[in-house]
């Protein structure tokens, strides 16, 4: 896939969770936040007034550190399109 073509993937992926107004599992969210952050090279610090979220979602950040930017995207697509396909 093209950069351009996994570019517009990935803002309809991102588009698509941020229109679901169900709530997502909590280990989804934090698979969605560390790949989003990646794909997107935001470094900056989780922000979350509680620690313990902070901790988690630092955690997360951790486990995709070896991955590209544009493998972060291919991820994030593959577990929103999976979610919406299998989700209940």
């Amino acid at each position: 896939m093209i950069s351009k073509e996994l570019d517009k993937e990935f803002d309809i992926a991102v588009e698509r969770v941020n229109k679901y107004t169900e709530p997502f599992p909590a280990d989804f969210l934090l698979r969605l936040y560390a790949y989003y952050k990646k794909a997107t090279n935001n470094y900056e610090r989780p922000g979350s007034s509680k620690p313990i979220i902070n901790a988690f979602k630092t955690n997360a950040l951790f486990q995709v550190k070896d991955i590209s930017e544009d493998e972060a995207k291919r991820e994030y697509i593959d577990l929103v399109n999976n979610y919406f396909l299998y989700r209940k």
